[in-house]
């Protein structure tokens, strides 16, 4: 680290210590506060009312703000959802406590959290979170006695889908857990995800919003909030400490950026930020304030000492105490870095100048220039110069990253959260600004969009150029692989993975692809061979994947046993829960197999393979109306699924309901392909031309 940090660090660190005796809110016994975090995901700071949005957007959250104190000049230290939620419960910096992207980092167990901190000073702790990305795979759980992550379990790989659950599903079970404890000393942490894209706003936002559907996803959001918030507001709780924030916020075209993660201007780092509680002087706060000034923000609040300092000196300092001129912010933007090879953003912000440090340096005075229009780099060399000196000295470049494992990989590969695993130098060129690479960043998403639509032949297209275009980029790779399965190109997609593979740009998602497919098209010795070495990395999903591609291969013990210990790893491995019962089918075990499927679908209601293997087994042991309720289930779940419908139709003729039978035949003949499905397809056809249905 550079010396100049390093001493302003040092700084901070005596500061925070002498701010410890600020007023803390405080009941008339002297008793410290409850302490409650709100953390809303992918919230501009202008679409919030308390900070100038005159949409109503934010009404619970204003009446807040207006007895609190509202941070006008807050900023995140990084602009995706995991390093952002660790800086602020851990009040380090990104390169201090690690955590540089969405995946393939873990936050160290070896470094105190806010949850860690106050569990340890007595305080009942709880989190409920509402998307993947803060999944307790990733470390924040730590500390934290209940860490409600209950959104659907697994994923499938052919779905750009964050698995995610609706704010009032996070709030409900949150306010429970806080009723439940009144009396105890209590931090409860909430994050929401709903403004995240897709912008999909639930009714009555939906039509009040129609043309600013972002706007009505903030809008939910606060709506989701009332029923905690009101009961604080109202005093009819123990004094609070209440702190609400965004982890970052949403570019929405803005600079050429469609949400977020590829630059780091206002759009996306600055957020709202209010504390509220007694002791909090009400008023609006100008001062530059920081994520990391959160933590000793509670810590002095509740009067727990802080744990001893890691290696580096915390930066942050209680924001309620008196303001300090002239600390500066470090923040990144490392994803597409990580994931694309392309050159890392990191940059500092002091006192309005903020500086953007890549191979196109940009310097913005963001009090005379909010909307960063007028880079000053080649006028104020000086200024540059200075701000640059803070920049921490990197320990490697790329920083060390764990494996992305395939759920993951699909999950994190919505908008916004491409995920990979890029090769990238250590020498970056303006070829590998990001500025430069805006319209391949337009690219990958339109791939996504017209993924989404249905466009496949569009997103092959768009796959194909990509690929050409920056043929390094292991993402391309990914994103044409799978353009090409969904459009059921079957043989192209292998012959992708098989060419990304050859070139050493294959990322670990897509070998665990590759041997799925194909295991799938009855070419299991391969795909154990390409799967095996994945499960060294210790991954419940690669374990998971083989293990099915031993069952395929006809090894049902060899399979049973990866899949146990794949469930070892997770046991809320929904997938693995599934393949589990698949192979207990192979094997005849009928009652085991509906054991795991049932765990399955419990894990993940939308799992429409654990339906239908639910189905299969509740057949066979003689449960015909509970079977064909599973295979309904498995239909409305995933209309694709071939299985499904033969099962459906045969076995619903079989007991005599012959409408349903013929109508799941229909479906059957419609989605099957005809290559897997020959014999089944003839047989299908027969029995439709019996009911007049087929020519």
């Amino acid at each position: 680290m550079r010396r100049p940090f390093a001493f302003l660090l040092l700084a901070w660190g005596l500061a925070g210590a002498g701010h410890a005796a600020a007023p803390q809110p405080q009941g008339a016994a002297g008793r410290p506060p409850d302490v409650l975090l709100i953390t809303i995901d992918t919230w501009r700071a202008d679409s919030a009312g308390f900070m100038g949005n005159r949409r109503g957007t934010t009404p619970n959250l204003d009446r807040l703000a207006a007895a609190g104190r509202v941070f006008t000049n807050a900023h995140a230290q990084a602009v995706v959802t995991l390093p952002s939620h660790t800086s602020i419960l851990t009040g380090l910096y990104p390169y201090q406590h690690g955590v540089r992207d969405n995946t393939g980092f873990r936050v160290p167990a070896t470094i105190p959290t806010l949850a860690t901190v106050l569990r340890d000073a007595g305080y009942a702790t709880a989190a409920f979170v509402g998307a993947y990305p803060l999944d307790s795979e990733f470390g924040l759980d730590r500390g934290f006695a209940v860490y409600d992550d209950h959104y659907p379990k697994g994923s499938s790989p052919e779905q750009f889908v964050m698995p995610e659950r609706r704010g009032d599903q996070v709030v409900a079970p949150a306010r429970a857990w806080w009723r439940a404890h009144r009396g105890e000393r209590r931090f409860l942490w909430v994050h929401l995800y709903d403004p995240h894209a897709p912008y999909e706003p639930p009714a009555p936002f939906a039509e009040r919003f129609r043309d600013a559907p972002y706007l009505g996803e903030v809008a939910a959001a606060d709506a989701y909030l009332q029923p905690l918030l009101a009961p604080l507001l109202a005093g009819e709780e123990p004094p609070a400490l209440v702190v609400v924030t965004g982890d970052h916020g949403e570019a929405l075209g803005e600079h050429g950026e469609e949400t977020h993660g590829l630059f780091a201007y206002e759009a996306t780092l600055h957020v709202p930020l209010v504390v509220w509680g007694a002791g909090v002087v009400p008023g609006r706060d100008p001062r530059w304030a920081r994520h990391v000034d959160i933590f000793p923000t509670v810590l002095a609040a509740t009067g727990v000492k802080a744990p001893p300092a890691p290696a580096e000196v915390r930066p942050g300092l209680s924001l309620l105490a008196p303001p300090a001129a002239g600390e500066p912010s470090y923040f990144e933007a490392l994803s597409t870095a990580l994931n694309r090879g392309w050159a890392p953003l990191r940059g500092v912000l002091r006192d309005g100048r903020k500086l953007v440090w890549l191979p196109l340096p940009e310097l913005y005075d963001l009090p005379r220039d909010p909307g960063e229009t007028r880079n000053l780099v080649d006028a104020e060399r000086r200024e540059v110069a200075a701000l640059r000196g803070l920049l921490p000295a990197e320990s490697s470049w790329p920083p060390p990253r764990q494996s992305t494992s395939p759920e993951q990989a699909a999950a994190l590969r919505s908008l916004g959260y491409v995920s990979g695993s890029a090769g990238g130098g250590l020498h970056f060129t303006p070829a590998d600004d990001p500025k430069n690479l805006i319209g391949l960043d337009r690219k990958i998403f339109q791939l996504i969009d017209r993924y989404s639509r249905g466009q496949l032949a569009e997103a092959v297209r768009l796959g194909r150029e990509i690929v050409a275009e920056r043929p390094a980029m292991p993402i391309g790779h990914t994103l044409l692989a799978q353009a090409l399965l969904q459009a059921g190109e079957r043989e192209e997609a292998i012959a992708a993975m098989r060419a990304a593979q050859a070139k050493g740009v294959a990322e670990d998602s897509l070998l665990c692809q590759l041997g799925l497919t194909l295991a799938e098209e009855g070419q299991a010795a391969e795909a154990v061979a390409v799967l095996e070495p994945l499960t060294r990395l210790g991954d419940s999903r690669y374990w998971s994947a083989y293990g099915l591609a031993l069952s395929e291969k006809g090894d049902q013990d060899a399979a049973g046993r990866a899949l146990a210990q794949a469930l070892k790893i997770d046991p809320e491995n929904a997938v693995a829960y599934e393949r589990s019962s698949l192979v207990a089918l192979r094997r005849g075990d009928f009652a085991a197999a509906r054991r795991a499927a049932e765990r399955s679908v419990e894990l993940n209601d939308a799992l429409a393979r654990g339906w239908n293997d639910l189905g299969v087994a509740c057949w066979q042991l003689g449960d015909h109306d509970g079977a064909l309720a599973a295979w309904t289930k498995a239909g409305e779940r995933d209309a694709s699924l071939a299985d499904v419908w033969w099962n459906l139709g045969m076995k619903s003729l079989e007991v005599g309901r012959y409408e349903s039978g013929r109508r799941a035949l229909e479906r059957f003949v419609a989605v099957a392909p005809v290559e897997r499905y020959a014999r089944d397809l003839a047989e299908a056809k027969r029995i439709l031309r019996q009911f007049g249905g087929m020519p």
